[in-house]
């Protein structure tokens, strides 16, 4: 639960922070995504990159924790 919180502003922030770099690259001064269904569209993508990229962080932190418990290896 807390992953998807997570993942849900930093999605809303990372559009905000590639609009930049396009205005930024591109000479814009604005940009229109043409709608809230764009918007959300992008936003969407941003979170489930987001909440992939938490959850392998989170797997791999549970499963170094078990490492260093476990010493039979």
């Amino acid at each position: 639960m807390l992953r998807a919180a997570i993942a849900g502003v930093l999605g809303f922030v990372l559009v905000f922070i590639e609009s930049i770099i396009v205005m930024k690259l591109k000479g814009y001064v604005t940009i229109e995504f043409g709608g809230i269904a764009p918007f959300i569209n992008v936003w969407a993508m941003n979170f489930f990159f987001v909440f992939a990229i938490l959850t392998q962080v989170t797997n791999w932190y549970t499963n170094r924790e078990s490492l260093k418990e476990d010493n039979s290896y």
